[in-house]
């Protein structure tokens, strides 16, 4: 009884989630509700006792402290980004994109997203992409297009990175993965993934993006706003700090992630104490808190704990053997996973499979670390949601924005994007015998 209900909950919650839009209710309410309801279902209706409570209590106590890691890496990342876009950092980048030429611009676009979601994350970037984006290209119809595109690139250039989108984030601080490792064995299948949609996309475009008059110089000034260069650099340096500093002290990488903030942070106001108070708050870390995208970081906290329950109560593992027994190899397991992002967030689906899959001990294998289960995990896992444009936070926010037509991209983008899904995979099946333990 305690299980059926908990399994009717969290299907409950999670059609919820998925209907976020047509709901109108952020999905960060039922994510919540789902976690505390499915705790308090454990606790009540389980075999009961003084040893089971107590049980009960360590659990939670160790899933919201694996949860923590997470969500404050995530926290302080989101704010050394908002920190920089307050310096108008990332104009840097931007101001230097000229071209009208539409196969030009794509791959341009692509590529730059492709390496920034690496360092940035796929959800900032897609952001910062959709704001340049109504600066270069003023025709709505091609503007959607190259967004359509810009979602593949964030998503393919997330997950070949460990701090460049949730899922592998997640995989590489429980210890799945290692950073340099992750780096490259899916550099080159998801550019694969990026590039393949993206050369027959530039196949399909003919002529010039329409676009308003646009002053560069003018533009090139922003650049020069007190700290916009050193901003960025110091942030994007900070940023990449975290996978080194874990190499070398092998301590959690949100330590890292709280170092380079509090120095960027401290950075931020003294280069502006010439200003008058009001002046100085916009570029300052309190007022990026302010703008930091707090029911996100709170969706994931109730997600993750979700799962956690479901773990604590032995349904994962349950599920895990019947995986098993329906896809008995694992890299079927992970496509499989993949796929379903495109339809189910990706967070908890990979929370789920860390949860259902115990690491082994021994490195390399299928599922030790560095294996071969968690490397094509955080492939399939990062870039499947790309399919569909709620399948990922970066198709979601594009969506927000642009106000997309979930049709429209099923139509025009998710072919293109399932061919690079397919491309990719197929690439880090002939690739990753050259890496292998």
């Amino acid at each position: 009884m305690m299980t059926t209900l908990a399994i009717i909950i969290f299907i409950l919650g999670y059609a919820a989630i998925t209907l976020e839009h047509p709901l109108r209710v952020n999905k960060t309410a039922p994510a919540l509700l789902t976690a505390g309801l499915i705790w308090t279902v454990y606790m009540l209706m389980g075999p009961g006792g003084e040893d089971f409570q107590h049980g009960v209590i360590h659990h939670l106590r160790e899933h919201l402290g694996e949860t923590a890691e997470i969500l404050f890496f995530l926290l302080g990342a989101m704010t050394i980004v908002e920190i920089i876009d307050a310096h108008q950092g990332f104009k840097i980048i931007t101001n230097r994109i000229k071209t009208k030429d539409q196969k030009k611009l794509l791959l341009i676009l692509c590529m730059v997203t492709f390496f920034m979601s690496a360092t940035l994350d796929n959800l900032t970037t897609a952001i910062v992409m959709v704001s340049l984006l109504r600066r270069l290209i003023h025709d709505k119809t091609q503007r959607m297009f190259f967004l359509g595109m810009i979602v593949i690139a964030a998503n393919a250039g997330g997950a070949w990175s460990p701090i460049g989108d949730v899922t592998t984030t997640m995989l590489w601080i429980k210890g799945q993965i290692t950073d340099v490792n992750i780096i490259k064995t899916l550099i080159i299948p998801s550019f694969v993934c990026m590039i393949v949609p993206v050369g027959v996309a530039m196949m399909m475009l003919k002529g010039d993006v329409i676009r308003a008059d646009y002053d560069y110089d003018e533009a090139s000034k922003a650049e020069r706003i007190k700290g916009s260069r050193l901003m960025f650099f110091l942030g994007v340096g900070g940023l990449l700090f975290v996978p080194v500093f874990k190499v070398y002290t092998h301590l959690p990488p949100y330590l890292g992630m709280l170092i380079s903030l509090s120095i960027i942070w401290a950075v931020s106001e003294l280069l502006h104490l010439d200003k008058e108070e009001e002046e100085r708050k916009e570029y300052t870390a309190i007022h990026a808190l302010t703008k930091v995208d707090v029911p996100s970081v709170l969706f994931f906290l109730g997600i993750l704990l979700a799962i956690g329950g479901l773990g604590a109560m032995g349904l994962l593992n349950q599920f895990a053997a019947w995986m098993d027994q329906v896809l008995p190899d694992k890299g079927a397991v992970a496509l499989a996973i993949g796929a379903g992002s495109a339809i189910i967030d990706n967070v908890p689906l990979v929370a789920a499979a860390q949860g259902m899959y115990p690491m082994d001990d021994v490195a390399g294998g299928i599922m030790g670390r560095d294996g071969y289960f968690w490397e094509f995990l955080a492939y399939a896992a990062g870039t499947g949601g790309s399919m569909l444009i709620i399948g990922s936070a970066a198709g979601v926010a594009v969506m927000g924005m642009e106000k997309i037509d979930f049709f429209w991209y099923v139509k025009k983008i998710s072919w293109l994007a399932l061919l690079g899904y397919l491309a990719g995979a197929g690439t880090y099946i002939l690739v990753q015998p050259w890496f292998a333990h």
